[in-house]
């Protein structure tokens, strides 16, 4: 199916840990536990359920919804009838009325002779401040559940909460193997979608890498006949993801919404960002910018130096919500309205200046990925460099670590457009800003989406150089 297009990685993960279950039946411990966790809309449970499906073993899925515990727990008995469990039906008929009389009763119904699969999707809606569901989850797991043939699937979408799950003091400390599952990466884009290397990193962009996103583009089709069939659409999955991702992660946080519409629209100092959120007074900023980081959704960069420098910037992290909340989400209205050709026009004008700054974490990442090679050396921390008025801005800097290096291993330049090749210009305007960064004749590097005019560069990198950077 399409949606498991670049999940083969994760599928064989699940596979092994079910073969050690089924290998270890009538052991005293054959139990195994899997966290995983990853940014709502990116699969993850459709993956399990997939692969659950095509395990051959008798499964439970249960999806928490946020409700009450006696809602959640008939639920659970709900889901239970439904599920392939062979006793199954102690857990519908006896209703426990607490997750530790549910997990003894659950225990009860798992075969003792055969590996089995029970799935907690959405485990973050189930803890609590005071941990009372993580003591009793770990409770059950060591006295009941581990004893059992059972691989114990626990899913979540709030990064942080699921992160903390596993971490040191917490009742369920390392007694799960932590996943992570990231949307489809720029080849896996290209691979779902039948498009070339430079189409490839348009769609990235556009989709983020979501499978729900990427189902609805047409294999081989462009960048403007996919916008203008999702904007013809007010119930789009490039038009509604975004909104319900963030509804369920801030659902209280009106402010935070506020300071990220700020920075989604182009603002990424501190100051200008308060700014355009309506003048927010610099304690509740700095507690937005905080709330907004824990969960993932933006990043707050300093340049890399040889110097210390608290010129700080941010980001969104995640190039679906950047598109959606510079193009999307303040045009929602005429979209509803059947105007989304305005919005369309407005997606053109400002599009090649809008890629050429959101398509550089990606340069920045693959690199990463793709270094050393023959002209090039590993480097640590790859990040950028800037001042604070602007003056001098390099789109990438190598160096031995970040954001105060000792070494400074290369600066680069990312160039692109869709017809203008990297050119002696260029390469000018990048020394010029190398020397107002190290007096070192560092390497220098030059990305380019159309190619590389001019001689006297260490290295060279073009779209299908980076998108080979995550074939391998």
């Amino acid at each position: 199916m399409a949606e498991f297009v670049g999940r083969r990685r994760e599928l064989e993960t699940l596979k092994r840990e079910l073969g050690k279950v089924a290998a270890d039946v009538g052991g005293e411990r054959p139990g195994r536990c899997v966290m995983l966790r990853g940014r709502r809309r990116v699969g993850k449970s459709r993956l399990v359920e997939r692969f659950a499906e095509k395990s051959g073993v008798p499964f439970l899925f249960y999806a928490a919804t946020g409700g009450s515990p006696e809602a959640e727990l008939e639920r659970l008995s709900r889901d239970a009838q439904a599920s392939s469990l062979p006793l199954a039906t102690l857990l519908s008929s006896a209703r426990p009325k607490t997750w530790d009389a549910a997990f003894d009763v659950l225990a009860a119904a798992l075969p003792p002779d055969r590996a089995s699969i029970v799935v907690l999707d959405e485990v973050p809606y189930l803890m609590d401040a005071d941990g009372a569901f993580e003591g009793m989850l770990q409770r059950a797991w060591d006295r009941v559940l581990e004893t059992k043939p059972v691989l114990l699937i626990l899913i979540g979408s709030d990064l942080s909460m699921m992160e903390s799950l596993n971490s040191y003091g917490r009742p369920f400390h390392q007694r799960g193997r932590e996943m992570v599952l990231g949307p489809l990466n720029p080849a896996e884009v290209g691979e779902m979608l039948g498009l070339e290397p430079s189409a490839a990193f348009d769609a990235a962009l556009i989709t983020g890498g979501l499978p729900l996103i990427c189902a609805e583009w047409t294999p081989g089709a462009g960048i403007w006949d996919f916008l203008r069939t999702e904007l013809e659409d007010p119930v789009s999955a490039l038009l509604v993801s975004a909104e319900r991702s963030l509804a369920a992660e801030f659902p209280q946080s009106v402010q935070a919404r506020s300071v990220l519409s700020a920075i989604g629209s182009g603002e990424r100092t501190f100051s200008n960002i308060a700014r355009a959120a309506g003048g927010i007074a610099a304690t509740p900023m700095q507690r937005s910018l905080e709330i907004l980081a824990d969960k993932r959704v933006i990043a707050a960069e300093l340049p890399v130096t040889l110097h210390p420098s608290k010129d700080r910037r941010y980001r969104v992290a995640d190039p679906y919500l950047r598109f959606w909340l510079k193009f999307l989400g303040p045009a929602m209205a005429e979209i509803e309205r059947g105007r989304g050709d305005l919005t369309m026009n407005r997606i053109r004008e400002s599009w090649t200046s809008w890629r050429g700054r959101a398509i550089e974490p990606l340069v920045r990442e693959a690199l990463a990925r793709l270094l050393p090679d023959t002209q090039l050396p590993a480097a640590p921390a790859i990040g950028s460099y800037w001042t604070r008025t602007n003056d001098v801005e390099i789109d990438i800097v190598g160096a031995d670590r970040a954001p105060i290096a000792k070494q400074l291993l290369f600066v680069g330049s990312v160039k692109w457009l869709e017809n203008s090749p990297f050119d002696r210009h260029d390469l000018a305007a990048l020394l010029r800003h190398r020397a107002a960064l190290t007096s070192e004749p560092v390497p220098v590097v030059a990305v380019s989406r159309s190619g590389i005019d001019c001689s006297g560069l260490d290295g060279a990198f073009g779209p299908a150089d980076l998108l080979a950077a995550w074939t391998f």
